[in-house]
């Protein structure tokens, strides 16, 4: 196996646009590669850039109907249908959508088929992660479920467990919707509580259908959650059914809207946990999956100061090049933003001062506080989920 990894990038990807305006603008993933780029990381990594996924690919998640429609309205986006979930404020129609829409679809499926292969030990497409699409309509942002069509493939080639972490501030509805019933799938979420953040979903008590219970692993967090609270129900709540379930490979949606300056949800972490958990979901895949490691985007919309360094980050991280929190972002890369975006970046990689790392994360092992909000939220998940697994609730 090599233990080069691959990323997924061409500036083609940057059509999947919603329009002026819309909180998904292509400008964050076209700031992540420029920043990757001039950090040099990019050069480490197998570079690819698919085409566009054809229909036979799209129908291992999609209904052929939903397929159809989106065709269609790609070609002419007055023809947007809302029971689609197509035309709508979060999905607004836009010409040659389809085709944009495909084509991160082939990059997650390129990524997923090297790692597999043993061509790529990790793989890495920062433009997917398009977790709420559904199987007849988009959602969320979301027109086709990249993340879905690649977990399909690999069940389709025999692997018997595939483990899927999302760290997203929203829930990964999509693809928990398309597996609750299979056991061979693990689908892990990491998220705000639907009680304040769309799509109102993922619940403790959520724990996979009949013959697939404790398959479905999900954390409802408060809002305003700061960052060692955050980690601490990632390595309490989530790891530990991760390695009790052994995949064979491990996928991952790294969402960074967590973060406290996205202005779409409430939580309060920095870019420096966002990367502690990186690089903890890393050292996973290869202490239970040789390495087998799909790591994909997300959410975020804070565009500029947030979402390029995030990923950057995460594409480091998977080219075995992390790049300290401490570095300064490149001068070149500076000037790039100030001309695109209008406004100077954060001057270093990470957003702690060094007297604050690094990032302390209370185990579990030292015990279960009734009074905090996030160690019910973990607790509730622990009840639902860990005995499933022949885990205990109360101890590591």
């Amino acid at each position: 196996m090599s233990t080069r990894a691959c990323v997924v990038w061409g500036p083609e990807f940057t059509k999947y646009d919603f329009g002026v305006g819309h909180p998904m603008a292509p400008l964050r993933i076209d700031l992540t590669a420029k920043l990757a780029q001039s950090l040099g990381v990019l050069a480490d990594v197998d570079v690819v850039s698919p085409g566009v996924a054809d229909d036979q690919t799209l129908l291992a998640a999609h209904d052929g109907e939903y397929v159809e429609a989106v065709k269609q309205v790609s070609a002419d986006p007055s023809r947007a249908d809302a029971r689609f979930g197509i035309g709508t404020e979060d999905v607004p129609a836009f010409e040659g959508m389809h085709e944009a829409s495909a084509r991160i679809v082939a990059g997650t499926m390129e990524v997923t088929r090297r790692v597999w292969h043993g061509e790529n030990q990790h793989g890495v497409n920062f433009t997917g992660g398009m977790h709420h699409a559904m199987r007849d309509r988009a959602s969320g942002f979301c027109i086709y479920n990249d993340i879905v069509v690649a977990i399909e493939w690999l069940l389709a080639q025999g692997v018997e467990r595939v483990a899927y972490v999302d760290v997203d501030v929203h829930h990964g509805d999509g693809v928990q919707a398309a597996f609750y019933d299979d056991p061979r799938v693990l689908t892990c979420s990491l998220h705000e509580s639907g009680r304040t953040l769309f799509p109102g979903t993922g619940w403790p008590g959520d724990v996979g259908g009949p013959g697939a219970e404790g398959t479905a692993v999900n954390v409802a967090l408060p809002p305003a959650v700061t960052d060692s609270p955050w980690l601490r129900a990632l390595a309490s709540a989530v790891i530990p059914v991760v390695e009790a379930f052994e995949p064979q490979v491990l996928i991952t949606q790294h969402g960074c809207d967590t973060h406290s300056s996205d202005p779409l949800a409430h939580m309060a972490l920095t870019v420096d946990a966002q990367r502690h958990a990186m690089a903890t979901l890393h050292r996973l895949s290869h202490d239970l999956c040789d390495g087998r490691w799909i790591a994909l985007g997300g959410g975020g919309y804070e565009l500029v100061d947030v979402v390029p360094r995030s990923w950057a980050h995460l594409t480091a991280i998977a080219a075995h090049q992390p790049v300290d929190v401490a570095t300064e972002l490149p001068a070149d890369y500076v000037a790039q933003v100030q001309h695109l975006a209008g406004k100077t970046p954060p001057a270093r990689m990470g957003d702690l001062p060094r007297s604050e790392l690094p990032i302390w994360v209370q185990p579990w092992s030292m015990g279960y506080n009734p009074h905090s909000d996030v160690d019910r939220a973990i607790m509730a998940t622990r009840e639902a989920v860990f005995p499933t697994h022949g885990l205990d609730v109360w101890f590591d």
